[in-house]
Order: structure tokens, then C-alpha cells, then sequence
């Protein structure tokens, strides 16, 4: 059986796009973030041109974008463990120390004048591991320091970070190396990644409830894939960021060889382009909640698609000047469709597995716009930048019209997120030991026939979440010896997992199935019983 997903919903009302910033530690965040995001964008100027300047190919430009991105494809589920199993301010200041180190090393290197393309790539791969490893803890103290109905108004606050960002680095970041050179543009972003080490320090995260017991490395990566494998909401936010994304890229990858090549613009003018998308997007952060108010959620998925489209076709066969109205739309389409899928991740997830579940996200986010960008450079290469960026296009249009058989799912207004006491602790005779297991879970139902065939549909959301909470095996039998008693059975991987299920990942969501599937039973209840697996000789 599948679960019937829950139908598209209008926008529920939520806090002012500027509440979170009266919370001082999310404004101290928010200024660091910035700075940061300031620094990433001059850098990313900087080393593109760079490879400009050095006559590489339309590929080994794009790459730049890769070699940033890359790393999550390696480092994305790992990292959000990390972030899920330790204090994630600790581990956002270590990996912001190293990323300094790093930047530094690079701009010295470059200043000595040894810098060439590959070990360009090279440092900015070794940058894009600490952003790797930092962005699901990044993302996952959001929920920490803005209450949950601020949590939309934090994701805009964020790409609005980023667009800012994206108008006065590249700007600054071209002026900067016509000005300097590359070297003192690296040394700047090494000092921006400082700011967000002093924002962290003056954050005092509150002390956290201790686990039952520190989950080890792959079991909270299968734990963290269960949950992502058996919550479709999730999983469709997942789709929707990959059917945009993917194309999106070549837009981003190539827009440095349009400036150079097709309108032979220097550093400066290529940050222009770019400062137009990052304007674009500042005027989305205006308009976005009236339209959002007015427009379906799929109609305005779509045609952020559309008008992101129409800026590559706009690069393709333009002038630079006829183009920019353009770029400055694409930045808008940008804005909204991220600030939607973000938000509605971080809305989607628990707090147990919200980390990993980000990391899955940000793998799938970042590692479309790296293989994209290597895919589009590898097609301007062979075949010409007009023909990259019209696939790009094609691609795009056809996410657009996607939204009509695979609409975007935010979560439902209402659904509680908060754990639920609802399921008994079972009354044990006697303490097994953490690592005892499998538990083997047995429910038993009685169910009138005349309502089997709606039970076992509404059972199919009751799957999932045992499914997602830490069970396997899942299995629904029918006794043919009592018509009326269906028997569930699942099991647990040990008895320390079963504890995490019933007391940290069972939620009022998942007992809200499991109340949906009672109403169909004769008494509407259902009784519990628990057997722990006995190591048999052979």
C-alpha cells in the first residue's frame, strides 16, 4: 500500500520576515553569516577569474563551482551525523577554525605566486570540506535560537544573507582583484570566516538532554536514511530542490565565460551580472509574502522555473544590457523557490534526526549544482555556451510543468512535530541489557470485516512510521483462525534502539496514524507485546 500524501496547503500566517532579528544571538548569527557569505562570494569571483585570466577551458571555470560544492556528495550524511551526535556549536567553531587556516594558506600561496589552476581547485575543495561538514549543523541550530513559527522568516532572512551578499561581494570581490589581486581577496575571506567563530563563542547554547546512549556512526546513518526512505513529504521536497536546482546551475557555472567571452566584460563586469541576480533577489524578499498570499504554492514554483529559464535563453542570445532585467528576475525565481524548499525542510524534520535529514537535503541541493555545473561547462565546451545554457532552459521549463503530477508537499499547518507519550512503556519483569536484540514488536488489532480493507489502508501511514522511528521487518497478517484479529509485527535492531523509538522519535504525528487506524478496530485499541530475540547454538 502507498500512503496518500497530504494535499498541497495555502501559506500559512507566520511571522514578519524581520522578527527573528530581536533575538539577539540570531542577529549576531545573522551579521556573522553574512560577513561570511561576503567573503565566499569575493572568493568565488577571485578564483574564477583567475582561470579567466589563465586561458583555462569553460570546464575547469565551471569546476570552481564543483570543487566548492563537491564535498557534500562525499561528507553530506557524515556531516550530518556529526552535527545530529555532538554539540553543534563546538563543531561549528573547529570547522571554522580550520576554514580560516585554509583561506590564509591559499592566499599566501598565491602571493608567493605558486598558485596554479589545479591547486586552485585543490584549495577550494579543501574549503568545501569544512562548508560540508559545517552546513547541517548550520542549519539544524536554526530551530535552536528562533521559535518554530519564526522558522520561515529565518530561512528568507538567510537567502537574503546569501543574495546581499551576492550583490556586494562580487562587486567588491571584482574591484578588489583589479585592485589588488586574487591573493588579497582569499585573505579577506579568511578573516570573514572569523566572524562567525565570534558569533558562536557569544552563544551560550542551552544545556540539551542527554540521549540514552550516543548512537554509533552507521547506525544513525541508517537511522537518518530510514527516516528520509519513509517520509514522502520529505522525499518530495527532495525532488522538487533536484528538478530546480540541477538546471538552474549552468546559469551560475557559466556566467563568468558569458561575461568574458560572449560580452567581453572584465572582473567588474562580470560582478555586475552577478550583483543584478543578488538585487533581484533583495526585491523578492519585498514582494515574496504578498505574492505567496495570492499565488497557489505550485502556480509560483512554476513560474520561478519559467522566469529562471528565461535569464539563460536571456545570457544566450542577449546583450549584457538587454540581459540584466533578466538576471535580476532569475534572481527572484532563485530567492523564492530556495526560501520554500528550505523552510518546509527544516518544518518537516524532528528534532532527533533533524541534522541528518538536513544533510540529506544539502546533498541533494549541493550536489545538483555541482554536477550541474560540471555537466553544462562539459556541454559549453563541446557544443558552445548558446547550447549549454538553452538545455538549461528545456530542463527547466519541464520542472515547471512537473508541478502538475509532482506537486510541492510543505507539511501541513498543524501537524505536531513534538514527541508523544502515547505509546506504553512496556512493564518488564526483568532490565534487558542496551545491546539485547532484535526486539521483535507485535501489535494485535481486532478489526470487523466490513472495515478491513480501510484499516489496512490507513495502516500503510502506520508503516512508515515505525518504519522511519528505528523499526524493520515490517509485516501485517490476518489470522485465519479469528477473521477479525490482524497481527503487526516489526522488529527493532536492539533494545537500546527500541528506547530511542518509544521516548525520542515516536511523535504526535505518528500516533495520529496509529489513532487513525484504531477508529476501524472493533474496541478501538490495540495491545502490545514485546520479545527479545535468544542467541540460539548451532
Amino acid at each position: 500500500m502507498i500512503e496518500r500524501l497530504p494535499q498541497p496547503q495555502e501559506h500559512p500566517n507566520a511571522a514578519s520576515t524581520g522578527a527573528p532579528l530581536r533575538n539577539r544571538v540570531y542577529r549576531n548569527l545573522f551579521i556573522a553569516q553574512f560577513v561570511s557569505n561576503v567573503g565566499t562570494w569575493m572568493q568565488s569571483v577571485a578564483a574564477q577569474w583567475f582561470l579567466v585570466e589563465d586561458h583555462s577551458s569553460d570546464t575547469v571555470i565551471a569546476l570552481v563551482q564543483t570543487a566548492s560544492l563537491g564535498p557534500t556528495l562525499l561528507l553530506g550524511l557524515f556531516a550530518g551525523v556529526l552535527a545530529d551526535l555532538f554539540d553543534r556549536r563546538r563543531l561549528l567553531m573547529f570547522l571554522q577554525t580550520y576554514a580560516v587556516a585554509v583561506a590564509l594558506a591559499l592566499a599566501v600561496v598565491t602571493y608567493l605566486g605558486k598558485l596554479g589552476p589545479t591547486s586552485l581547485l585543490m584549495f577550494t575543495l579543501a574549503i568545501g570540506f569544512a562548508a560540508a561538514l559545517a552546513g547541517p549543523a548550520w542549519q539544524a541550530i536554526q530551530p535552536e535560537v528562533v521559535p518554530r513559527e519564526q522558522i520561515p522568516a529565518a530561512a528568507t532572512l538567510s537567502s537574503v544573507s546569501v543574495n546581499i551578499a551576492r550583490v556586494i561581494g562580487p562587486a567588491i570581490g571584482g574591484v578588489a582583484v583589479a585592485l589588488a589581486g586574487p591573493a588579497a581577496v582569499f585573505a579577506i575571506n579568511a578573516v570573514s570566516y572569523a566572524a562567525i567563530i565570534v558569533a558562536l563563542a557569544g552563544w551560550r547554547r542551552p544545556k540539551q538532554m542527554a540521549p540514552i546512549e550516543r548512537e554509533g556512526l552507521g547506525q544513525a546513518i541508517i537511522s537518518g536514511l530510514a527516516y528520509v526512505e519513509n517520509g514522502p513529504i520529505f522525499r518530495r521536497i527532495l525532488l522538487r530542490t533536484t528538478l530546480f536546482v540541477f538546471p538552474a546551475s549552468a546559469l551560475l557555472a557559466l556566467l563568468p565565460v558569458a561575461a568574458a567571452h560572449r560580452w567581453h566584460l572584465g572582473a567588474s563586469g562580470y560582478g555586475v551580472a552577478l550583483g543584478a541576480m543578488g538585487i533581484g533577489a533583495v526585491i523578492a524578499v519585498v514582494i515574496s509574502a504578498p505574492v505567496r498570499d495570492k499565488v497557489p504554492i505550485n502556480v509560483l514554483m512554476a513560474a520561478c522555473a519559467v522566469a529562471y529559464g528565461c535569464a539563460a535563453l536571456a545570457v544566450a542570445w542577449l546583450s549584457f544590457a538587454e540581459a540584466l532585467p533578466m538576471l535580476l528576475l532569475s534572481g527572484m525565481a532563485w530567492l523564492i523557490t530556495l526560501t520554500e524548499l528550505n523552510a518546509a525542510a527544516q518544518l518537516a524534520l524532528p528534532q532527533w534526526v533533524r541534522a541528518r535529514g538536513l544533510s540529506v537535503y544539502l546533498l541533494v541541493f549541493t550536489g545538483s549544482l555541482a554536477l550541474g555545473s560540471y555537466m553544462f561547462g562539459l556541454i559549453a565546451t563541446r557544443t558552445g555556451l548558446d547550447h549549454a545554457l538553452v538545455w538549461s532552459a528545456a530542463l527547466l521549463g519541464a520542472a515547471a510543468l512537473s508541478v502538475t503530477v509532482l506537486p510541492f508537499l510543505p507539511l501541513p499547518e498543524g501537524v505536531s512535530l513534538g514527541i508523544s507519550t502515547a505509546w506504553p512503556s512496556p512493564a518488564v519483569v526483568f532490565e534487558p541489557c542496551p545491546h539485547d536484540g532484535p526486539v521483535l514488536v507485535t501489535t494485535r488489532y481486532r478489526v470487523p470485516t466490513e472495515n478491513l480493507d480501510a484499516f489496512i489502508r490507513a495502516m500503510s501511514a502506520v508503516r512508515r512510521s515505525r518504519l522511519r522511528t528505528g523499526g524493520h521487518s515490517w509485516e501485517l497478517y490476518h489470522s485465519p483462525e479469528d477473521p477479525d484479529v490482524v497481527l503487526e509485527r516489526f522488529t527493532v535492531l536492539s533494545w537500546t534502539e527500541f528506547q530511542r523509538q518509544l521516548t525520542e522519535r515516536w511523535l504526535d504525528y505518528d500516533h495520529e496514524a496509529v489513532e487513525k487506524a484504531r477508529s476501524y478496530t472493533v474496541d478501538h485499541a490495540s495491545s502490545h507485546s514485546y520479545y527479545i530475540a535468544l542467541r540460539v547454538p548451532k
